[in-house]
């Protein structure tokens, strides 16, 4: 009985053509045995495994082809048998489904599937979805620390008066739920202060995201703040995008350079803050929402204010609580701690161990740092990078802070100005012939003098 068509129970056609083209053009091998537990149905697939050809095989019964089989017991009992470990007579093991075939609740015949050929197939796809599940936990980790502080107090490095008074101050903030503005010269580490805040709050369990007001594109800034519905505008993406407030729910948003934020959408930010609702582009309804703001700003909101560049009642809004960082030249004690905290962590990424001497520490304090912070990682970073030696001496400072040394010149009441002006050319002259090993060709090119009379100037002072 080789035709689907004189098969002795009632199939509907479509739906036996549609097991037809499955059988043919899916390699799972798949077989249908009748209610008098004759094969009717063969496909390629499960002759290959057999090692049989169809032409061969249908219209037998089961038992006579595979004389373990359970068919005739799922053609009995009615009940199907799902992911069923069986052995084939040919000593091969395979996961199979045996699913009855009912007609008016009546057992009419059953399908059998052979869901992995081998137990190594099924050992593999477990292996893979294990694979899978443990990339997911990691990922989701991964995400959760992406949206987690970074810093705590302990990471804001000094022991100055001013210092110590700023982290006191972040101390008394984080316990509140008001918004925050930190003020403070670009490179002073506000972000850093923004992360301790979250941290030593309530909410440090929740997320801390961030969002860099200067950074996004005026056209895209609502939709990265607010988020989207699907179909919103053209070219939205499906399901929509949940922008940076819903992202925060129940944690605290960094909104840094907040003085960039387009007065067109300060409005719906002052909103926010106001009804703790918020709307996404393109909703018709508004979702309540619970996020702590921390501002950050090197501008002067209120010069900003006053020019109509910024709204007033926002400003008020966001500058509840207030927090300056002061910059690094009021703070003097702390470079020296910096200087070695960066030297640590930049050994540790650069992959290589480099001291610095006193003198240098000596000078670099007396900088007047006006990138702060930044500058001082950033001047440290190329003094290790370009230094050949295991030890970061007076020639590895930039030229740039020698010239700017703040020493102050000691004189006095009656010293001339000829001989402070001495002092002064013989301090810069030594600190280049040290900045160049005493290297004349160097030192005049620096100083842009010729070299005949770099060297009268040099046995003038006693230098070498």
């Amino acid at each position: 009985m080789s035709d689907y068509r004189e098969m002795p129970f009632h199939f509907d056609r479509n739906f036996i053509d549609l097991f037809m083209h499955v059988f043919e053009t899916v390699p799972i091998p798949m077989i249908i045995v009748d209610q008098q537990q004759k094969i009717q149905l063969l496909n390629k697939a499960y002759g290959n495994f057999l090692n049989k050809e169809k032409k061969d095989v249908i219209g037998k019964k089961i038992m006579d082809v595979i004389t373990n089989s359970r068919i005739p017991i799922v053609l009995q009992t009615g009940d199907a048998e799902i992911a069923w470990r069986h052995s084939f007579i040919n000593g091969q093991e395979a996961i199979v489904h045996r699913i009855p075939i009912k007609e008016n609740g009546i057992v009419i015949g059953c399908f059998g599937m052979l869901l992995f050929n081998t137990l190594e197939e099924l050992q593999e796809v477990a292996d893979r979805y294990k694979k899978l599940e443990h990339e997911l936990r990691y990922y989701k980790k991964e995400l959760r620390s992406m949206q987690k502080a970074k810093y705590s107090l302990t990471n804001i490095i000094g022991i100055s008066p001013k210092i110590k008074e700023t982290k006191d101050k972040l101390l008394r903030i984080a316990q509140s739920k008001s918004t925050v503005l930190i003020m403070g010269e670009s490179g002073v580490g506000k972000e850093l202060f923004a992360h301790a805040i979250h941290n030593a709050s309530s909410r440090s369990e929740y997320p801390f995201i961030r969002l860099n007001c200067a950074a996004i594109p005026e056209a895209l800034f609502e939709s990265e703040l607010f988020g989207y519905e699907e179909g919103a505008f053209t070219g939205a993406k499906k399901g929509g995008k949940a922008g940076k407030f819903e992202l925060a729910n129940g944690g605290t948003l960094f909104l840094d350079e907040i003085g960039d934020i387009p007065l067109f959408l300060q409005a719906k930010l002052l909103r926010v803050l106001q009804e703790k609702e918020l709307d996404k582009v393109g909703s018709k309804k508004s979702s309540p929402i619970d996020v702590r703001i921390v501002a950050a700003t090197n501008k002067n909101l209120e010069s900003l204010v006053e020019k109509g560049l910024f709204r007033h009642d926002l400003y008020f809004r966001l500058n509840i609580l207030n927090l300056i960082v002061p910059p690094l030249r009021e703070r003097e004690e702390d470079i020296p701690l910096l200087i070695s905290h960066l030297l640590s962590t930049l050994n540790d990424e650069l992959g290589v161990y480099k001291t610095i001497s006193e003198n240098v520490v000596e000078l670099l304090t007396r900088y007047n740092w006006p990138g702060n912070v930044r500058e001082l990682m950033n001047v440290i970073e190329k003094m290790l990078l370009n230094s050949e030696e295991s030890i970061l001496t007076i020639r590895d400072i930039p030229f740039y802070i020698l010239q700017n040394d703040k020493t102050p010149q000691k004189t006095s009441d009656n010293e001339g100005l000829d001989n402070s002006l001495e002092k002064f050319e013989k301090e810069t002259i030594q600190r280049i012939l040290l900045l160049t090993n005493g290297n004349i060709k160097k030192s005049s090119e620096i100083l842009q003098i010729p070299r005949p009379r770099l060297y009268r100037k040099i046995r003038k002072y006693n230098l070498l």
